[in-house]
């Protein structure tokens, strides 16, 4: 069996993963059983459509417990150090230099990124860029998309 990696999260992200696994645990689980246990009451199993979406939601839900088991297993919760350098859980300004346009983006775990909400992976481009870089200085970022440039604002 491979060995799982860390999963690196905050604290609100891993607040997230427990409460989708006690919905799962303890409300979706026992809806999937009392529908598994009316469609069996219906009689022949081998054509009944209710017993088989049962069984694949089933199957599902039982899926999704086990990843998040082990999500929670190997998670490590992000903490952010006083510290001038980006780090993992940095909130970052950046100026894009071509497009003299400012962002702030929050560097997360992969499992918490979210484009849409300035959430951006550890993993990504960007994020691989300024890691370890201070306030002031300007980095090269090397993207599926080409290079560009982007100066590091501040950092919280």
């Amino acid at each position: 069996m491979s060995e799982q990696k860390d999963l690196f999260l905050t604290q609100e992200g891993l607040d997230e993963l427990k409460k989708e696994l006690d919905e799962l645990k303890l409300v979706k689980r026992p809806e999937v059983i009392a529908a598994l246990k009316d469609a069996r009451a219906q009689g022949d199993l081998s054509e009944n459509a209710e017993y088989d979406a049962a069984r694949t939601e089933q199957a599902i839900v039982e899926s999704r417990i086990k990843e998040l088991e082990v999500m929670l297993e190997n998670a490590k919760v992000i903490e952010k150090a006083k510290t001038d350098l980006v780090t993992l859980g940095s909130k970052v300004t950046l100026k894009y230099i071509d497009e003299d346009e400012d962002e702030e983006y929050s560097i997360v775990g992969s499992k918490e990124a979210d484009p849409f909400e300035n959430k951006i992976s550890n993993e990504s481009p960007i994020a691989k860029a300024i890691l370890g870089k201070k306030a002031g200085e300007i980095v090269s970022v090397d993207s599926p998309n080409g290079k560009y440039d982007v100066k590091i604002m501040s950092i919280k």
